[in-house]
């Protein structure tokens, strides 16, 4: 990997942990501790994205080498870097839970191609000062969601992380996949991840929560000079101005999320990116039926917090921690609560103006959000899939009548009997009012399709795919991930060859473990 430029910014600039054993413990007036990554006993490459691996100038014919296999297993360390994991705290499920910090993940270096920086990080590298009682490992299972997941959000449209490679470590890993007292040895397997940076809300939260504010003041200075350059004037204007760039990238953020039905799971503080990108893949899911209520995460099944419908909510939370955090370096509350105020307001605005293009519709009229709010109510009347009711109103035209166009977005239902009666009364009616609505719009039929089919994908990384391809795995068969992979790259096509994916969630994968809710652990 003749090629890789390394740059270590943040080891060269912030402080250090002085104390360079590796044991769990509280480590204060810091921002990280070096750490190697645990050396894996047999590592084998499971799959690379040459598309990743281009962006930070690793060749295609090296992807293959035993130099890309040790440096992205942790097997061996890149020339001239230092790994090391990241010290930060957070708000789990609105609590504040104190030290974090990477527990499973390892930062092997920063690089620099083409006048872009990049992050490398290890996740399922092994134990660091911040790991507490787990091990600071990962299984087969849950490195596959994520390795498949980053790609498929990034092909979506989606700001993410990006996933450069997917190993398994050799290594056997005690895992209690419910958490139910059942633990069980499972596979081991290392993910790459690439981002900008991997510094989150809880970065400043635990600064601020320790009264370090000489850090505080370090750390927010080194990630507007190095993460936001265009950030210029007075340091408290720059302050400000750094909150409000990182409040508008998480509010197109999480207004991606909420086209293409996606839910995170697990939204703590401390999972928030400071980039506005989606990082830590742990129980996420796609919504199936329309369900607002829905969460991914067993741990969240009573209170439903990290629910689908509560995303841009919790986003707002989140932020308001993060404007705790810098608050002492600003002194003043009503600058950033003016920024709180206006990421609901431009959200519900950005939403409906999504909703609608969801729609095909691009010229506002004043009934536009009743047509909004009853199609929100509708796909709950009975278990309607989102993806595929959204793809496939794109083949209704403005010639239609509304029994037409309800038989066109039929298969979307997962109980076609139930839309009888009273329910396809309100959906005959929801239709005759979009069907006249169309008819304000100057496109063609043929141009709104082709329009809309680029808003509403085709295909999404639904939870029981994902499980398919683990399956496979853990018999060392790994087609299908490719296969996947193969497939997320060009979610808004057609791929005729693989219509199959094209389909609602078997009746099978309701309650398989994997299919539906998650642990924290997948």
């Amino acid at each position: 990997m003749k090629n890789l430029k390394i740059n270590n910014r943040f080891t060269a600039e912030l402080p250090a942990d002085p104390d360079i054993t590796n044991e769990v413990r509280q480590v204060k007036n810091t921002l990280f501790s070096y750490v190697n990554p645990t050396i894996p006993s047999n590592p084998k490459l499971i799959h690379a994205s040459e598309e990743v691996a281009s962006l930070i100038g690793i060749l295609k014919e090296e992807i293959q080498s035993e130099e890309f296999l040790n440096a992205f297993s942790g097997k061996e360390i890149l020339p001239e870097t230092k790994p090391f994991a990241m010290c930060y705290a957070g708000h789990q499920f609105g609590n504040w839970a104190g030290q974090l910090g990477d527990g499973r993940a390892i930062n092997l270096t920063e690089i620099e191609n083409n006048n872009q920086f990049y992050t490398l990080q290890l996740k399922g590298a092994g134990k660091t000062p911040y790991s507490r009682t787990a091990d600071g490992l990962a299984v087969l299972r849950s490195s596959i969601r994520e390795y498949l997941c980053a790609e498929a959000m990034f092909h979506l449209g989606v700001p993410t992380t990006r996933s450069l490679s997917l190993l398994l470590s050799g290594d056997q890993v005690l895992r209690d996949i419910l958490y139910n007292g059942n633990p069980a040895y499972e596979k081991g397997a290392i993910v790459c991840r690439v981002a900008p940076s991997f510094i989150r809300f809880g970065s400043f939260e635990m600064l601020t929560a320790r009264n370090e504010l000489k850090n505080l003041k370090q750390f927010v200075e080194f990630t507007i000079k190095h993460y936001f350059p265009k950030i210029t004037g007075e340091p408290k204007e720059q302050y400000l101005q750094f909150f409000k760039e990182v409040a508008n990238t998480t509010r197109e953020m999480i207004l991606h999320w909420q086209r293409v039905g996606f839910v995170h799971g697990v939204m703590n503080t401390d999972n928030m990116s400071i980039h506005g990108i989606t990082i830590d893949y742990g129980p996420y899911g796609w919504l199936e039926n329309y369900d607002p209520n829905w969460t991914p995460n067993t741990t969240d099944s009573q209170n439903r917090r990290y629910r689908f419908g509560n995303q841009p909510q919790v986003a707002q939370w989140n932020l308001y921690q993060l404007a705790n955090a810098i608050y002492p370096l600003i002194n003043e509350a009503e600058p950033l609560e003016k920024i709180l105020e206006s990421f609901m307001n431009d959200f519900n605005s950005d939403y409906k103006n999504m909703f609608l293009s969801k729609l095909g519709l691009f010229a506002s009229t004043k009934t536009d959000e009743e047509l909004v709010s009853d199609l929100e109510n509708n796909l709950q009347l009975t278990e309607t899939d989102m993806t595929i009711f959204f793809r496939n109103l794109s083949t209704v035209e403005k010639s239609d009548f509304a029994p037409e166009a309800i038989e066109k977005i039929k298969y979307s239902f997962y109980k076609p009997e139930e839309v009888s009666g009273e329910i396809l009364e309100i959906w005959t009616k929801w239709f005759s009012d979009y069907l006249e609505r169309l008819k304000a719009e100057h496109l063609s039929d043929a141009e709104r399709s082709q329009k809309m089919n680029l808003i509403n994908p085709k295909y999404v990384l639904r939870n029981y795919m994902a499980q398919l391809a683990i399956d496979a795995a853990e018999k060392e068969d790994y087609s299908l991930i490719d296969e996947l992979y193969t497939l997320l790259q060009k979610p808004y096509d057609e791929q005729t060859e693989y219509e199959k994916w094209f389909a609602k969630r078997p009746d099978w994968a309701r309650s398989k473990v994997g299919c539906s809710m998650l642990s924290c652990s997948s």
